[in-house]
């Protein structure tokens, strides 16, 4: 599965088949949330919370292929994330493009 962040594929032609998307809403356990925090009193990268949010988009496009594949879909192209703060310590985190069938 092709996965673009252009809406097109360079030199092919293609039918588009619909929107598709992944979702997932993901949070960390308490000790990690808890030690977040405390690195905020100190400053610098919360590692925690990029290997949650790298897990998620991970899911998320997983989500999207397989609504992909469902369709009979060789590629998604206009690929986005999106994300939103869901309540403290969780986020959601969204991938969505249009699946399309390469003629």
């Amino acid at each position: 599965m092709k996965l673009l962040s252009i809406n097109y594929i360079p030199g092919t032609e293609f039918e588009a088949l619909g929107i598709v998307k992944g979702a997932v809403v993901q949070t960390k356990n308490f000790g990690k949330d808890f030690m977040a925090g405390m690195k905020t009193l100190v400053g610098g990268e919360i590692k925690g919370y990029t290997e949650m949010l790298n897990e998620a988009r991970a899911i998320a496009t997983k989500r999207m292929v397989d609504e992909a594949e469902a369709l009979g879909a060789d590629a998604v192209i206009g690929v986005t994330y999106g994300s939103s703060a869901v309540m403290q310590g969780a986020a959601e985190v969204i991938a969505y493009g249009t699946a399309v069938k390469i003629k």
